[in-house]
């Protein structure tokens, strides 16, 4: 009887990628529509993920955490942080546009994923892996001051 070697670590990279990490939606603040030159937040929920599939007859399971998250903010600047953000008062991510118009923009999260062979011991992938985000309408406007008496 031919025995069935066990999974490599190319072979679970293969399989983390068929399934799919979870792809995070940014969200802003303001919601919808911002101002030109106002810091405008951005975060995201992260949690960690984990499955467990079945590679060559082996049972492996998956862990992947959040490593880095890469904010598009949708005018061709980006930003790079360890941190998901958080909602105001925070202002952990933020961003401030130059022009008025629409966008779309999006976080990446790059993942780094460990793995365990039937109950063996814990290994991470020697790569990490990056799951692009939808994209958030956002638009943004100029105000423009106005003397009262």
């Amino acid at each position: 009887m031919d025995e069935v070697a066990a999974p490599d670590p190319g072979d679970v990279e293969r399989e983390v990628k068929r399934i799919g990490l979870p792809r995070l939606r940014v969200t802003v603040q303001p919601a919808g529509s911002t101002l030109v030159n106002l810091e405008t937040i951005f975060h995201t929920t992260a949690a960690p993920f984990e499955r467990t599939v079945d590679i060559l007859d082996s049972t492996v399971d998956l862990r992947a955490e959040p490593a880095a998250f890469t904010w598009h903010h949708g005018d061709g600047s980006t930003q790079t942080t360890t941190s998901p953000g958080r909602p105001y008062p925070a202002m952990d991510v933020i961003h401030q546009y130059k022009e008025p118009g629409s966008v779309t923009p999006r976080v990446d999260v790059t993942y780094r994923v460990t793995y365990r062979i039937d109950d063996g011991d814990w290994q991470s992938l020697d790569t990490t892996i990056t799951a692009p985000g939808p994209g958030t309408a956002l638009r943004i406007r100029e105000a423009r001051p106005v003397l009262t008496d």
